[in-house]
């Protein structure tokens, strides 16, 4: 199934009626718009005048629809997901946690092989210098013991932006619009991981004690180049663009529907995550020994 994401920015009253959210404008009670609950995967508030009722925040829980709220910078600040996505909830968080430190650190293996390859096609893509990558790709071990994603990265963010560029959470421009991304990224990842069973805060790698999305964080590495495409569309044609605009944004949400390869079978992204998540989770069982990661095509 295909699903929806949605951006609200404008002031609006949302309720749930015939299994529809309705989008009303506030004054004069209007009708703006209505879309079934079940085609939603992802609805991004951005305006202080959206009030949403109770009964359609119950529903969209129930439909694992994550609900990301933006701040006065109006960037993502809190999501909102259901507590548990799955019937074998706490037989699958058994399975997560007794995941041993070898398996661990050979899925992490995967995942930076995974990452490193698919930020190599972001820069042939680009025609951008990706050669020194290769090398970096057939070096990663076990655990990434030699940081071969912090010397890709090194070398990735001056051939993608600039010799000069630092990739910084609250560096100068153009961090913004990829800060944007990858928040939206997150919260469809953290979604995916909640349906199938999984609790985010435990990792594979990541184990900041102040992060509640560490295992989120950990899945969405192979899938931040996908990001960076987007976002490197809107740049080239938009070259002095600075601000985060609701086109901008809408621009961003694309990111849910743009088609990725897994397995060999072309999906959605949005439906490629679960995929990755589940093929996680058969991991941890033993079912599997590789994360099922997403390819450009």
């Amino acid at each position: 199934m295909l699903y929806r994401s949605i951006y609200i920015g404008n002031p609006a009253y949302l309720k749930l009626k015939d299994n529809q959210m309705h989008i009303l404008e506030p004054e004069s009670n209007e009708v703006k718009g209505k879309v079934p609950v079940e085609d939603l995967g992802l609805l991004m508030l951005d305006h202080w005048q959206i009030t949403i009722s109770h009964q359609l925040i119950q529903r969209l829980m129930g439909n694992n629809v994550v609900v990301v709220s933006c701040d006065e910078v109006h960037l993502p600040h809190g999501i909102m997901l259901p507590m548990y996505g799955h019937t074998e909830h706490s037989e699958r968080v058994k399975y997560q946690i007794e995941a041993s430190e070898p398996l661990k650190k050979q899925l992490w293996k995967q995942t930076i092989e995974s990452k490193i390859i698919n930020q190599i096609e972001v820069l042939k893509k680009l025609g951008n210098y990706y050669e020194p990558m290769l090398v970096y790709l057939n070096s990663v071990k076990s655990g990434d013991a030699t940081n071969m994603e912090g010397i890709a990265a090194q070398h990735y963010w001056k051939y993608l932006i600039s010799l000069d560029f630092l990739r910084q959470r609250f560096g100068e421009s153009p961090n913004q619009f990829f800060n944007f991304g990858y928040a939206v990224l997150r919260s469809i990842v953290a979604r995916a991981l909640v349906e199938t069973g999984l609790i985010p805060v435990l990792g594979i790698f990541h184990k900041n004690k102040y992060n509640p999305y560490c295992l989120a964080d950990d899945v969405m590495e192979p899938y931040r180049p996908f990001v960076d495409a987007l976002v490197m569309d809107w740049l080239i044609e938009n070259p002095n663009s600075e601000d985060l605009t609701k086109e901008f944004k809408a621009h961003i949400l694309k990111i849910a529907t743009k088609d990725v390869k897994i397995d060999r079978v072309i999906r959605p992204l949005i439906v490629g995550v679960k995929t990755t998540c589940s093929s996680l989770y058969k991991c941890y069982t033993g079912e599997k020994r590789l994360i099922s990661y997403p390819e450009f095509i």
